[in-house]
């Protein structure tokens, strides 16, 4: 008889099967959230059609792209312990506002990167489910650079909804390990 999840044999095994459960979680977490902001965005847009049923859409296809937002926090760790600037010798207020700010701009310029590719990649396959041709910003119809404010939130709230037991361990004196 087999036995799922599989037994685990040490500590090792079982601090892996934690992780990736953990991180499975986090990616259906980030998924749905991602997919609920979408529509709220897309129900918005049709107030400025006159539409007052505020329609929001989305596409099975986003759930995954989305839900890539689980590895967001895991990165900013890395590159937190890369980047060691003397960060955590700072005023706890001063260094969660820091914090706040680098990963924001890491997880804007990551959610960038992710649309362009996925973007570029699902345009070559003839199902990608946007195309910013039509507006000011965009880049190859593929990224609109005046979303950077909206990413830029978006990142924290999956870093937020992902990792809090991380937020708050970022507060103590010692450094991520």
């Amino acid at each position: 008889m087999h036995i799922w999840p599989p037994a685990v044999h040490n500590k090792a095994m079982e601090h892996t099967w934690t992780k990736t459960n953990k991180l499975f979680q986090n990616f259906l977490k980030c998924g749905t959230a991602g997919w609920c902001l979408e529509i709220l965005f897309t129900s918005v847009d049709s107030i400025l059609t006159h539409d007052w049923r505020l329609m929001g859409r989305t596409s099975l296809l986003m759930f995954p792209i989305y839900g890539l937002g689980a590895l967001l926090g895991p990165i900013g760790k890395w590159i937190d312990r890369w980047l060691d600037e003397g960060i955590w010798e700072m005023k706890p207020q001063q260094k969660g506002k820091e914090l706040a700010l680098r990963h924001g701009m890491i997880d804007m310029v990551l959610i960038f990167c992710a649309e362009y590719l996925f973007g570029f990649w699902l345009r070559r396959l003839g199902i990608c489910p946007w195309d910013y041709s039509g507006r000011p910003t965009n880049v190859n119809g593929l990224i609109r650079l005046d979303f950077a404010p909206l990413w830029f939130m978006t990142g924290l709230l999956f870093e937020g909804i992902t990792g809090k037991e991380r937020w708050k361990r970022r507060f103590q004196k010692e450094p991520l390990m």
